[in-house]
């Protein structure tokens, strides 16, 4: 239900399913967004019109599992559908294999706040939070985290309509936290202010797993984040799988503790200060760039979630450490963002990184359409952007 036409993760999702041989559909942001160009979809459906979006949900779900047919497998893609698929379960459940869990966990754990207290309990690290609702709760923060600092709508899926508000953002000044705190009133989500955790080289990493209804752990990977845009606090441009079994532990036991099923994406930041893994977010449904953990017989969360839901017996490979992952536009976007280096070195090429990469999110030699409707698509917002509206012209 987050309708961004960018998102890479969906179009994984069908790539990684259809070259199995199943039947993928797909409710999409519409019918001509570049994952619905995807030589490996079925169908391509849209949400059904609704006073709340809760409903929609619903309406459409239903609606879908009449056209399949069957008992299709329903994997959420994004936090308000990975919740309002937990919501409804027992309503989808007779028509749908589901493999999240039922009940208010993954609105719990997409909620920021909620998280942090999650974390408190049950001994996780997790960045110092403190909600803001008064002048005196930004005094405190001032004085207790500084500059620069992280803010953070709890429920970011709420504030996503609002202009210019980004789910996370770095505050450098007093003055850039009183204009957002200023905002904070409009939403129906908290504002949380937190402890920024400066980074450093090789600081931010992943773990992405499909945890059966038992909450044991059927397959995961450790990711670390190479590149990011925005660079301070953003989505993976280029990921690199490695073993890391400090943060692997940490994951399998938290979701263990929260008798968590489904898949799941969590995100880390090492604090070289006081040598600890941070968990900066819990996301319960599947990462954008889970297909940086293709094994060597091509598993992947999707399709470990697939084949456990259907029965099927999981033929795991080995892990594919080393193995990179890129995300072309975004990755692009950072290129262009950043600053010439100072130091007279020269960068490799950004072509050169792409040649490098083990997979790319959008190109592909088999489904290159989804590839050309991202350019397609990326050029006409540009455009849109860089050309002066009818209102404004003399």
């Amino acid at each position: 239900m987050d309708r961004n036409p960018f998102h890479h993760g969906t179009l994984a999702a069908i790539r990684s399913l259809g070259r199995m041989g199943v039947e993928v559909h797909a409710v999409l942001e519409g019918p001509h967004g570049p994952a619905a160009q995807s030589k490996y979809l079925s169908s391509c459906g849209h949400w059904d019109p609704a006073p709340t979006a809760a409903e929609s949900f619903l309406r459409t779900m239903l609606s879908a599992a009449d056209r399949i047919g069957g008992n299709p497998v329903l994997l959420p893609m994004d936090d308000i559908t990975a919740i309002y698929t937990a919501q409804h379960a027992q309503d989808l459940s007779p028509r749908f294999r589901i493999s999240n869990p039922a009940g208010e966990l993954p609105a719990q754990l997409a909620d920021k706040h909620a998280l942090a207290t999650i974390c408190a309990h049950l001994g996780v690290a997790h960045p110092d939070t403190h909600v803001a609702e008064t002048q005196d709760d930004l005094r405190f923060a001032e004085r207790a985290y500084g500059f620069p600092m992280m803010a953070k709508w709890a429920r970011p899926w709420l504030a996503a309509g609002a202009r210019g508000l980004r789910s996370t953002t770095l505050l450098q000044s007093h003055d850039q936290l009183s204009a957002l705190a200023a905002r904070a009133p409009e939403q129906d989500s908290e504002l949380l202010l937190q402890r920024y955790i400066p980074p450093t080289r090789d600081a931010d990493w992943f773990f992405h797993g499909y945890f059966r209804e038992d909450s044991t752990c059927d397959f995961a990977g450790s990711g670390r984040k190479e590149r990011a845009y925005p660079p301070a606090a953003g989505i993976t441009t280029l990921g690199r799988w490695l073993p890391n079994p400090e943060i692997d532990h940490t994951a399998r036991t938290l979701a263990k503790s929260l008798r968590y099923a489904g898949i799941l994406d969590m995100d880390f930041r090492f604090d070289i200060r006081d040598g600890k893994y941070y968990l900066l977010d819990f996301n319960p449904r599947v990462g954008a760039q889970f297909r940086l953990f293709g094994d060597s017989n091509r598993i992947d969360v999707i399709r470990a979630a697939y084949l456990d839901l259907t029965g099927q017996v999981s033929n795991f490979g080995s892990p594919q450490y080393g193995r990179t992952y890129l995300v072309e536009n975004y990755d692009l976007l950072r290129k262009l963002a950043r600053k010439p280096s100072g130091n007279g070195r020269r960068r490799p090429g950004w072509l050169s990184s792409l040649r490098r990469a083990d997979e790319l999110a959008w190109y592909a030699r088999d489904d290159v359409k989804p590839f050309t409707g991202m350019v397609k698509q990326t050029f006409l917002r540009a455009m849109r952007a860089c050309t002066p509206t009818i209102e404004r012209m003399p």
